[in-house]
C-alpha cells in the first residue's frame, strides 16, 4: 500500500511539474484583478477613487432601523446581504496575506491595504456598543425573492445582533480575528487606528467567550440559516480569535487561552478544514510559526498541521479532500474553489514556516517537503487561472477565457450609470434568465468553479458553480503575490 501512495503521489507531482511547464501565468495580473474584485462588492457610499465604475452607492440607510450606523462594509456574493461571519473571515484572511505576502504585492500594496480598512471600518461600526455586535443587514428571504441591483434593492435592511441574552461566539470571535490581524497590518500606516482595532479586538473576543452559545441558537437564526449556519460548532472561533490576538498582541494570556482551552472546549477536530465555517485547519498552520521558532512542543497543534498536510497531498491514505481527474482539490459542496484557494493558502504558509525550522512533514507514504507542498499549492493556482480540462480561467477578466454570465445581481443589470430608471424587485428577472452575457464586467471575481469531473456551466442560473465569493478571493490574493514573485 505505501508504495502505490507514493507511486501516485509521484505521478500526481510529475502532472503538476507538466502542467506549469506548460502554461506560465501573469500572476501580478491576476493580483490586481482579485483585489480590484473587492470595489465590486462594496457597500454604502463609494470613495472617489473607486475603480469598479459601473458601481454606485448604496445601502446608505443601512442600521437605521436600529438607530446605527451600519453603512458599509461587504456584500458576500451575488446577492446584497451583509452577512458578517463571512465578512469577518474575509477581512482575516486578506489581512493574512499581506502579513505573510505583502512584500510580494506591489504595486497593488495600497489596494489591498484599502480593501482591509474598507471592512475593519464597517466591523468598528458593528462593534460599537459593548455586549452587541451586530451579525447581519439585510432579510435574505426577501432578498434571495428578487434580482435587484444593490443600488435600488427595496427589501427590508433589517439589522441583526447578537447579545449577553441571545450570543452567537463564532461571529463575533471572527470579527474578534479579523480587527486583530488588520491591527497588525495596519500598525506601521496608522498606529492610532491600529490600536484601536486591537482594544475592540479584546473587547469582542471577552464577549464571544464571555457569553457563549452559538448564533444559530439565537433570535437571528431564522436569518443566518441555512445561509451561513456555523456548522463546526463556535469552539473553533474561540481558539482562532485568541490565536489572533496573541499575534497582535503578544500578550501570553491569549496563547494560554488556546492551550487550556483546546481539549476542555470538547469538540471533534477536523484535520482538513478551514473555510468561513470552520478554522481548525487554520489555528495549527497559524500557531505553527511560533511554535516552531519558540522551540515549543505543543500537541496536539504541530502533530495536526502535520496531518493536515497528509490528508491534503496526492496518495494520502486517509484524505479530507478528493481529486478531479484534472487534479483540482475539493469536497463535495457548493462553491469548489473556496476550498481549493483557502487550503492552499494554508499549504503555502505552513510551506514557508517549515522552511525556516528546516523541517519535513512525514506522512505515512514518506517525507513531504515545503517545496512539495509549494508546488502542489501552485497547481492549484493554475488550474483555477486556466490550466484545467475546461481550458478555462475561473477568474472573471482573466485569460482569453472567463465566465460571463456570473451569478451577480449588479454584473448581470444594466449599470445604474447607463439604465438610471429604478428596477423594482421582479423586474429584474428578465436580466437573470436570459442567455446572454452579463453586461457589467465583475473584474477579478473568482467563480464557484467546476464539479468533480472539472466540468463547469457558465451558466448565472447554476449559482453553485457561477457565484462568486468575497472568502474565495481573499486567501486567493495572498496566493497570487507569493506566486508573483516565486
Amino acid at each position: 500500500m505505501v508504495s502505490l501512495a507514493v507511486s501516485l503521489m509521484v505521478a500526481m507531482l510529475v502532472v503538476i511539474a507538466a502542467s506549469a511547464a506548460a502554461m506560465k501565468h501573469d500572476y501580478k495580473d491576476a493580483l490586481m484583478k482579485s483585489i480590484k474584485f473587492f470595489e465590486g462588492q462594496r457597500s454604502g457610499r463609494l470613495p472617489p477613487n473607486q475603480r469598479i465604475k459601473w458601481r454606485d452607492d448604496s445601502g446608505l440607510r443601512d442600521g437605521f432601523d436600529n438607530h446605527v450606523d451600519l453603512v458599509g462594509g461587504y456584500y458576500d456574493a451575488g446577492d446584497n446581504i451583509k452577512f458578517h461571519f463571512p465578512m469577518a473571515f474575509t477581512t482575516t484572511m486578506l489581512a493574512w496575506s499581506v502579513i505573510e505576502f505583502g512584500d510580494s504585492m506591489h504595486p497593488e500594496f495600497s489596494h489591498a491595504i484599502q480593501a482591509i480598512k474598507w471592512s475593519t471600518d464597517y466591523l468598528l461600526k458593528a462593534t460599537k456598543y459593548r455586549n452587541v455586535v451586530y451579525v447581519q443587514v439585510g432579510d435574505p428571504w426577501a432578498d434571495h425573492n428578487c434580482w435587484e441591483r444593490p443600488e435600488d434593492m427595496d427589501t427590508p435592511r433589517t439589522s441583526f445582533a447578537v447579545t449577553k441574552k441571545y450570543p452567537g461566539s463564532e461571529v463575533s470571535a471572527e470579527i474578534a480575528a479579523a480587527l486583530a490581524s488588520s491591527s497588525i497590518v495596519l500598525r506601521r500606516f496608522l498606529p492610532r487606528y491600529s490600536k484601536l482595532l486591537r482594544a475592540r479586538a479584546e473587547e469582542v473576543f471577552k464577549f464571544a467567550d464571555t457569553y457563549r452559545g452559538s448564533y444559530n441558537n439565537s433570535k437571528v437564526g431564522p436569518w443566518v440559516c441555512p445561509f451561513y449556519c456555523d456548522y463546526s460548532g463556535y469552539q473553533d472561533e474561540l481558539l482562532w480569535g485568541a490565536a489572533w490576538l496573541h499575534k497582535a498582541t503578544k500578550k501570553e494570556s491569549y496563547l494560554d487561552y488556546v492551550q487550556s482551552n483546546v481539549y476542555k472546549i470538547g469538540r471533534h477536530w477536523n484535520i482538513g478544514e478551514f473555510g468561513w465555517d470552520s478554522k481548525d485547519a487554520g489555528i495549527s498552520v497559524l500557531l505553527s510559526e511560533y511554535l516552531f521558532f519558540n522551540k515549543v512542543d505543543w500537541k496536539p497543534f504541530v502533530s495536526q498541521a502535520d496531518e493536515f498536510v497528509c490528508s491534503v497531498i496526492p496518495g494520502s491514505s486517509s484524505p479530507s479532500v478528493i481529486y478531479t481527474p484534472g487534479g483540482l482539490i475539493q469536497k463535495p459542496q457548493m462553491n469548489s474553489l473556496q476550498i481549493t484557494s483557502s487550503l492552499s493558502f494554508l499549504l503555502v504558509v505552513y510551506a514557508k514556516n517549515l522552511k525556516k525550522a528546516n523541517r519535513v512533514v512525514q506522512c505515512e507514504h514518506g517525507a513531504v517537503t515545503p517545496s512539495t507542498l509549494v508546488k502542489l499549492a501552485k497547481s492549484q493556482v493554475d488550474y483555477i487561472l486556466g490550466k484545467n480540462p475546461m481550458k478555462t480561467s475561473y477568474m472573471v477578466g482573466y485569460g482569453r477565457r472567463f465566465p460571463r454570465r456570473v451569478h451577480h445581481r449588479g454584473s448581470s443589470s444594466p449599470s445604474i450609470k447607463v439604465h438610471k430608471n429604478f428596477i423594482k424587485c421582479k423586474d429584474g428577472t428578465p436580466y437573470y434568465i436570459r442567455k446572454g452575457y452579463n453586461p457589467n464586467l465583475l473584474t477579478g471575481a473568482v467563480v464557484g468553479g467546476p464539479d468533480e469531473h472539472d466540468w463547469f456551466d457558465d451558466d448565472r442560473n447554476n449559482p453553485g458553480q457561477s457565484e462568486p465569493t468575497t472568502y474565495t478571493n481573499a486567501p486567493l490574493v495572498g496566493l497570487l503575490a507569493y506566486f508573483s514573485e516565486h
